[in-house]
């Protein structure tokens, strides 16, 4: 796992994700050492096959060479830029060169967030981190002015007073499916399509939304647990 708002938070060891790993153990009768790494670490230990899975991951070109994924959820990103940035589109912020965005190292977002991300690294104009929180303290201390953000990191924006500094711009894209990662060169195809089943039974007989109703609000859910699977 890797800390990440309310997928997973290491100061009060919950959040959705560990609930997951949780019944993929019980109803799996497997053995599974769960553990926390950072989110680049992750992916190059899938692709090398020294871990098997991990989870809340999304697809691209280059992943699905080494990874395959069981989808369980699926949500949007948006920007977190600060009131006092003046942005009232994502053209603002592209095309301003003054201000810097923030990402987590080696995430990908959703395609437009992607393309500002891919528009804005070359030019200095991207700063990386580990995790969120050192975002949020770049985002308070003006040394970046936007992140990209996921409805699980709602919470701290309240908690840390960033709501009131903040506005939030939201992409055009679709919802981005997540899912159970799982290495290609540790798992067979037919291991993999055995953990796809399994995850897709959690889906069927609601156990994914009972999961998310201990985090979100009805009013959220829907959109985020009720998806069409990509093929």
């Amino acid at each position: 796992m890797h800390d990440h708002g309310l997928l997973y938070s290491l100061d009060t060891d919950t959040g959705i994700d560990k609930d997951f790993a949780n019944e993929l153990i019980r109803r799996s009768g497997c053995q599974i050492k769960v553990s926390l790494m950072s989110r680049a670490r992750i992916w190059k230990l899938i692709e090398s096959g020294a871990l098997d899975f991990s989870l809340s991951g999304i697809a691209s070109v280059e992943r699905n060479q080494y990874a395959s994924f069981a989808w369980y959820f699926s949500n949007k990103y948006y920007l977190l830029v600060r009131k006092d940035a003046g942005i009232r589109m994502l053209s603002d912020f592209e095309h301003n060169d003054q201000l810097q965005l923030g990402v987590i190292r080696s995430f990908r977002y959703s395609d437009s967030a992607n393309q500002l991300v891919d528009k804005l690294a070359p030019v200095n104009r991207v700063s990386q981190a580990g995790g969120l929180e050192p975002l949020y303290e770049a985002l308070v201390l003006r040394r970046i002015q936007g992140m990209i953000i996921e409805p699980f990191d709602y919470p701290a924006l309240d908690a840390k007073k960033i709501r009131d500094v903040t506005t939030i711009v939201e992409f055009s894209d679709p919802a981005v499916p997540h899912g159970l990662i799982m290495s290609k060169k540790a798992l067979s195809s037919s291991e993999q399509d055995k953990w796809r089943a399994l995850v897709q039974s959690m889906r069927t007989d609601g156990t994914v939304r009972r999961i998310f109703e201990r985090y979100f609000n009805p009013d959220l859910i829907d959109s985020m647990v009720d998806f069409k699977t990509p093929s």
